[in-house]
């Protein structure tokens, strides 16, 4: 099993131009929680609390921490720390559109891949998950990697 570092260091690998590591650190975020909104818009029968249902998006992310966790402790952390903010805004957006977060998630979501491939295409390098479809879980850590970095964290 790879490190982490050597999953950061192949991810970065393919994002070394400004333009495209600019539309990578908004969109990967975008993306991330855009995922969680469309989970999040899938209700179980189940009750967290009273009126708050279990949603696939709360199992997932258990599900993500858990693969983050096997790759770095301090890592795994921020992005538990994202993953409730994600569903937290899921829940207030869900509330503030009368039920429409899948709507909101779906356009945001298409919006920001486009994004992400017309970064590409200015670097001239095919996304990382093509060669390997964990890049797409390992593209959120390179982006709070850069953070925890910037804040003196170390991963």
């Amino acid at each position: 099993m790879k490190s982490i570092h050597q999953w950061l260091d192949e991810y970065a690998e393919s994002h070394q131009n400004p333009t495209n590591k600019m539309v990578h650190f908004v969109c990967v975020p975008v993306i991330y929680f855009t995922v969680v909104g469309l989970l999040y818009s899938i209700k179980l029968p189940v009750e967290i609390t009273p009126g708050l249902p279990l949603t696939v998006a709360d199992i997932v992310t258990v599900l993500v921490a858990i693969y983050y966790f096997t790759l770095s402790f301090s890592l795994a952390i921020g992005m538990v720390l994202y993953s409730a903010l994600c569903l937290v805004l899921c829940e207030v957006i869900q509330r503030a559109t009368g039920g429409y977060l899948w709507a909101v998630s779906l356009a945001l979501f298409v919006a920001a891949w486009i994004a992400q491939f017309w970064g590409h295409g200015i670097e001239g390098k095919k996304p990382s998950f093509a060669k390997d479809i964990q890049f797409l879980m390992i593209g959120p850590a390179w982006i709070m990697s850069f953070i925890y970095k910037k804040i003196g964290l170390s991963i």
